[in-house]
């Protein structure tokens, strides 16, 4: 690195982040011949690659913390870049960008990506997506269900057990959908496509992050978990807390301006891609949720240096900022630690002409000094 970051010893727990390895399944998606929506999945993303773990849901308990930094800031509209599945889409309902991008080099988050948007084409409501995502049965008055609370969609869910035959014409028509999006898949796409509607239609509400090779922890939160999780003032703020937010992301989709890309934020054309195309239509980039991304860049493999380049060549103004997420454990409780919630995870936002000021002041000499320094409070 330019600057000299030193590796430390840290525990990681989160997900939503991986380590650049070539795999098989890695190529970068072959460009479509028109700027439709598959089009643009392949002219902004780069060449994928591994990480040991299947991060279905994310595991950050506390991704809703930050919602009261992200006010104060003012950080709204513009474009999102996010990494990982779902947890993305509380965070844009919270922003209301004009774009979003779901970046992450697991070409997986992709297909998954394309998965809900498959099912945001036809869902009326929460309760109907919730119900095509895990099997169920979509009740005759579905309609009707629009304006009933969470705990009553929840509770819908819980007496509701799967249904094969609900499954498979979920499956049967969300592929039909996907096919249709233009996005070229071979036939191991396809399977974990099906292997990641088997998972959501086995587990329902009890879905969970899994790594793959080591023990998975027993109290990563499940979907459930996620859908009932709150911020610091103990209001529900996920998508899937009102149908208003819902609707956000509903459209959003529908509308074609949520967009999974394949690729690295260390790497050599996604993130610089993705500024271009805000740049060009005179946009911003509000916000960049990373995970924990940054510990892999700065103590396991490198590469933390291209990432800060490629921040700096984002459109951004004062209220640009990026969302990252702290698991590490270092003697002491993190400042921004939430005990009650019984959870690893911390949450935090930093302004992206801070981080490079920091950085370019020599002030991250390791990991610590970017989650102990870097960060708005409450």
């Amino acid at each position: 690195m330019r600057r000299a970051v030193a590796c430390v010893s840290v525990v990681a727990f989160g997900g939503g982040v991986a380590i650049p390895v070539a795999t098989a399944n890695a190529q970068r998606i072959p460009e479509a011949a028109d700027s439709s929506f598959a089009a643009l999945v392949a002219r902004l993303s780069e060449t994928g690659g591994y990480f040991d773990s299947d991060n279905i849901i994310s595991n950050e308990l506390t991704y809703l913390s930050v919602d009261s930094q992200l006010a104060m800031l003012g950080v709204h509209g513009g474009v999102y870049i996010g990494v990982g599945p779902d947890q993305n889409f509380s965070y844009i309902a919270l922003i209301r960008p004009s774009m979003a991008f779901m970046l992450d080099i697991r070409r997986d988050n992709m297909l998954e990506h394309l998965l809900f948007k498959s099912l945001f084409a036809v869902a009326r409501n929460r309760l109907e997506y919730l119900c095509l995502l895990f099997g169920r049965p979509v009740p005759p008055d579905v309609g009707a269900w629009a304006v009933r609370s969470t705990a009553d969609i929840i509770a819908y869910l819980d007496r509701t057990p799967s249904d094969a035959r609900a499954a498979a014409v979920s499956r049967d028509a969300s592929n039909d959908r996907i096919t249709n999006y233009h996005v070229p898949l071979d036939a191991h796409d396809r399977e974990v496509l099906d292997r990641y509607r088997a998972e959501f239609v086995q587990d329902g509400l009890e879905t969970r992050y899994s790594s793959l090779g080591r023990n998975n922890r027993g109290d990563y939160p499940s979907f459930r978990d996620l859908l009932l999780a709150t911020n610091r003032d103990g209001r529900q703020a996920s998508y899937l807390a009102s149908e208003r937010a819902f609707e956000v992301i509903r459209d959003m989709e529908r509308e074609g301006r949520i967009v999974p890309v394949v690729g690295n934020v260390a790497g050599p054309h996604a993130v610089r891609a993705i500024g271009d195309y805000a740049r060009a239509r005179h946009m911003k980039v509000s916000a960049f949720y990373l995970s924990n991304v940054e510990q892999y860049l700065i103590t396991r493999q490198g590469g933390f240096d291209t990432y800060v380049d490629n921040l700096r060549a984002l459109p951004r103004d004062s209220t640009s900022v990026v969302i990252r997420s702290f698991f590490g454990r270092f003697g002491q409780p993190h400042p921004l630690a939430i005990p009650a919630s019984g959870s690893q995870s911390v949450q935090m936002i930093e302004p992206i002409d801070e981080l490079l000021r920091e950085y370019d002041a020599g002030e991250i000499r390791d990991y610590l000094d970017l989650v102990l320094h870097g960060y708005v409070r409450p």
